[in-house]
């Protein structure tokens, strides 16, 4: 088995072991034809292009007879804590259980440590047993669990963590809306956008009631998010793709 970063050739395959990775992982809890539309929406061609070309993105593929049977996608957000989001980790079923997931992550891991990072994210549904077990014996902390929409069903979905630097805690700003309202924002909370990180906007200081996002890139909290979770802010454009839950297997 060899780890060397994607290229453009790759795409192809990618999108084939994504396929198949999902619907082995999901196949008994999510209709197949959400699995198809998801493959399409979050693996098209040209966002993949642009993510391969990305010099601060980390795009390892794991190659077994010259074939590429795994990947894995991750990029440094924010600005004072350093996250390493974990945005997939897929390996085709008929070469599971064989080390190449470990070995994809450990790459992750180690160019993004390279990168100063200081802890490390996935997200992973419930029902992808084999995915959160992954994480479990990665040594990653459980970090929380929530309720995501996915079509017209709700699922459930759990964060996972690992420190790998030297920060701990939250790091948090308070801003005041074009409305006038104090919100509180979580710095080591956040999503990749297009332009900055779109952070975790919470209407207490304790952190505990969810108000929305602020925009890295223009401090607005303008964001709209539609069912995919496509995100963008309204006042300067900036972007998030839409949610992936499968950040393992």
């Amino acid at each position: 088995m060899e780890l060397r970063p994607a290229t453009l050739d790759d795409i192809d395959a990618i999108r084939t072991v994504a396929r198949e990775s999902l619907i082995a992982s999901y196949g008994h809890a999510v209709d197949e034809t959400l699995l198809a539309e998801a493959v399409d929406e979050w693996y098209d061609p040209d966002e993949l292009g642009a993510d391969i070309g990305d010099d601060d993105t980390v795009f390892p593929v794991a190659v077994v007879d010259d074939t590429v049977v795994g990947f894995a996608e991750s990029y440094v957000v924010g600005r004072r804590e350093r996250v390493g989001e974990i945005d997939w980790l897929h390996v085709h079923p008929d070469h599971r259980e064989s080390g190449i997931g470990s070995s994809l992550l450990e790459r992750v891991e180690s160019e993004l440590r390279a990168a100063d990072v200081d802890r490390m994210v996935a997200r992973v549904l419930v029902d992808n047993e084999a995915g959160t077990a992954f994480y479990d014996r990665e040594g990653y902390d459980l970090d929380g669990e929530r309720s995501v929409e996915i079509g017209d069903e709700t699922f459930d979905e759990r964060e996972y963590r690992k420190q790998i630097g030297r920060l701990t805690g939250i790091s948090e700003g308070t801003y005041k809306t074009e409305d006038g309202e104090t919100v509180y924002v979580a710095f080591d909370e956040s999503d990749r956008g297009s332009r900055a990180p779109f952070y975790v906007a919470y209407a207490d200081d304790d952190l505990t009631q969810r108000y929305g996002y602020l925009c890295g890139n223009c401090e607005g909290t303008n964001i709209a998010i539609d069912t995919m979770d496509r995100m963008e802010c309204r006042d300067c454009g900036n972007r998030r793709k839409p949610a992936r839950w499968d950040a393992a297997y």
